[in-house]
């Protein structure tokens, strides 16, 4: 029976660093899942989700560990394979705007008071096509209890929305028309 683990990377980014670390999967007979892997400021982050025999866990946790010695920070934990998609829904949220301190903290809190789970968000400073001013770009995967208004919770975004002086989408995924 496979264990599931996530690992967590932080390092300088370098040419091969991603081979690296999935020769030392396949080596311990693991089996690269899925991934989000960025460089960020002259480093390489990543998040990696791999199922790999139960006997060859820690045997793969120490080959890990000398990839630490090459200038990698890795945190490996263990992972129940659980489907988190029962009893819920998934929605994308897009929104741009001038760019300002506290927007994420803003539409986090809403998103938390009416259990929403933000399971991916990417976001990035972007300039605006006639002036060059820096906007605030994201774009999130969002899973939401299936009991809940997804029109109080529209409403809500939309008066945040309006607070925070963004442009804002919500739009739900799970939805086939």
């Amino acid at each position: 029976m496979p264990s599931f683990l996530v690992l967590t990377i932080i390092g300088p980014d370098r040419p091969g660093l991603v081979e690296s670390l999935s020769q030392v999967v396949a080596d311990h007979d693991g089996n690269w899942l899925e991934s989000r892997m960025s460089h960020l400021a002259g480093m390489f982050a990543g998040i990696l989700r791999v199922a790999v025999p139960e006997a060859r866990v820690d045997a793969l946790r120490g080959a890990l560990g000398e990839l630490q010695a090459r200038g990698l920070r890795i945190i490996v934990e263990t992972s129940d394979a659980v489907d988190a998609g029962v009893d819920s829904r998934l929605l994308r949220l897009a929104l741009i705007g001038n760019d300002r301190p506290g927007i994420v903290r803003e539409i986090a809190h809403a998103l938390a008071e009416r259990g929403v789970n933000v399971e991916e968000l990417d976001t990035e400073l972007v300039s605006a096509p006639m002036s060059g001013e820096p906007l605030f770009k994201a774009t999130a995967l969002l899973r939401a209890p299936a009991a809940l208004s997804l029109d109080e919770l529209s409403d809500r975004l939309e008066e945040l929305a309006h607070d925070l002086v963004v442009e804002l989408s919500l739009d739900d995924e799970t939805d086939p028309s």
